[in-house]
């Protein structure tokens, strides 16, 4: 039986990049090797998983969707009535791939793991490399399925018992898997982690793992170079230096559209996304720490209307930040044009508009000290969480699948990306997340759930916003699904919207982003 070992970490000399050419020609040949041994592996199916898994882990399955496709469409035909599913570790690897890739599979599949009397069977709890493939597949549970609950349940409760265990790489690994599952987790932040303990005596690892080192150095010089560009386009717009009140971070903003859209060849649709991410920022100052409530009503109204008329009566910081939004949304609406046919200025214009409704009903909210019921709360937060805006953007952006009928959906706020918003402003008022630049006042969901509930500790406030993203998941991740209207490219945005989530509002004591911060060293 093939099987992948982690161990602790050794460094890796990366390969030199001094001749562009070289460099480019031996990528190309290790992508070709590594294209071999997919093709190649046959009807061995765990050691077909493996490697899926490891490509994904390592960040470099985007050279590989067809070899994947390949790979998974033999497993499904065949998963729900094989019998290999005595081992643990192949039945739940198995199913989180599929799961992940968009195929239903039943998770009535792990109602085998359970004896005649529904206890489940006490000969896996020593399988910690099946626990933990039972706990990651847990990742991908939705709605109603109970048997999914209780193997996670089950599996995290021994791994968080054997974390103690004296062998301490094996217990740091269990431990990265119990905080940081794959499928609520960005495989390309994870992936430097990952090839460091990826060991193993099947010769096929070191091909893998020497492509791996190779993309991660690509990668890398395709980010810095856009870092520059945006550098630029956010000195030339000049947004830092009129509106001094406001956040000036776009290097972290620009991780947005990193972790969203990973995929190399998406370069020119990243740069375009951080343009709507920063001023969505930037209008959240503006209703949160700067501006009365006469000039937000003012400016709501302007961006509702987007007429000239209405935006006279302006302030001057208001009209230079209206200005950059209606340049950069005829600029964003003129491409998508020419790149697609569509002219998406109306939907981007209504985008907009919503969300500043929104900022708007909660700088009202804050005006007259009303603290809102938790459901009128989420409801509002989840618009004013900005995630609506920029997956619109991003929705023509990508070209992918623009319909009517799909226009219409995006444009309604639909359940998946609703979902990633509602993960987003439930983590964002954890109480944790407190930007180091911002210091308004915009209301918190934790306020309005211990208001609601007298007598309610702040850690069991906690513990109920944290059951709510959990159960959130759930359904983003029955959204993900077939049915589902939309491109495999926008739904893997969705997910890594909720993804993200954690390291962009983890804040530290110091008001500081550690995790996210160690990421954009690597990676940047």
């Amino acid at each position: 039986m093939s099987t992948v070992h982690i161990h602790p970490s050794r460094k890796n000399n990366h390969p030199s990049t001094e001749d562009p050419n070289e460099f480019q020609m031996e990528h190309a040949k290790n992508v070709e090797e590594v294209r071999s041994v997919l093709k190649e592996v046959g009807e061995d199916t765990l050691k077909a998983l493996l490697m899926i898994d490891a490509v994904q882990r390592l960040g470099i399955d985007y050279h590989f969707h067809g070899e994947i496709e390949a790979v998974l469409e033999r497993l499904y035909t065949k998963f729900n009535m094989s019998d290999c599913h005595n081992d643990l570790y192949e039945l739940a690897l198995g199913f989180r791939l599929l799961r992940q890739e968009g195929y239903y599979v039943s998770a009535d599949v792990f109602n085998n793991l359970k004896d005649k009397e529904g206890k489940v069977q006490g000969k896996i709890s020593q399988d910690i490399e099946g626990l933990m493939g039972l706990y990651e597949a847990s990742q991908l549970s939705i709605k109603g399925e109970d048997i999914l609950e209780e193997m996670g349940n089950f599996s995290s409760q021994l791994l968080n018992a054997w974390n103690t265990n004296d062998d301490q790489s094996k217990a740091r690994i269990v431990r990265n898997t119990l905080v940081h599952p794959h499928h609520k987790s960005l495989a390309r932040f994870m992936a430097k982690s990952f090839l460091s303990d990826f060991q193993g005596t099947e010769g096929w690892i070191n091909v893998f793992k020497e492509l791996a080192k190779m993309d991660f150095n690509l990668v890398k010089s395709i980010h810095q170079k856009e870092i520059r560009q945006v550098s630029k386009w956010w000195k030339d717009l000049g947004l830092a230096k009129e509106l001094n009140f406001a956040r000036n971070q776009p290097l972290k903003w620009y991780m947005w559209p990193l972790a969203v859209l990973p995929h190399p060849s998406l370069s020119e649709q990243r740069i375009e996304l951080i343009k709507p991410i920063s001023l969505v920022y930037i209008i959240d100052d503006i209703f949160d720490v700067h501006g009365t409530i006469d000039e937000l009503n003012l400016f709501t109204e302007a961006v509702n209307r987007w007429e000239y008329e209405a935006v006279e009566p302006l302030p001057d910081y208001m009209k230079t930040c209206f200005n950059a939004l209606n340049g950069i949304t005829n600029e964003i609406s003129s491409k998508v044009y020419k790149d697609y046919g569509w002219n998406p200025i109306d939907s981007l214009r209504k985008s907009w508009a919503i969300l500043c409704n929104a900022f708007l009903v909660e700088a009202r909210w804050f005006s007259v000290g009303h603290v809102p019921k938790t459901d009128e709360y989420l409801k509002n937060g989840i618009i004013s969480s900005g995630v609506h805006v920029v997956l619109v953007h991003m929705f023509f952006l990508l070209g992918h699948g623009i319909t009517k009928r799909n226009v219409d959906i995006v444009d309604d706020f639909p359940g998946i990306i609703s979902s990633a918003a509602t993960i987003l402003r439930l983590w964002d008022d954890l109480g944790s997340s407190k930007d180091e630049n911002q210091e308004g006042h915009d209301g918190s969901y934790l306020d309005c759930y211990m208001k609601e509930n007298p007598g309610t500790s702040i850690e069991n406030a906690r513990c109920h916003v944290m059951h709510s993203i959990s159960e959130t998941w759930k359904l983003l991740n029955q959204q993900c699904l077939p049915p589902n209207p939309f491109s495999s490219c926008f739904t893997k945005a969705c997910l890594n919207v909720a993804r993200m989530v954690p390291l962009m509002y983890s804040y530290d004591g110091n008001q500081c982003l550690p995790n996210l911060e160690e990421h954009m060293k690597s990676i940047v």
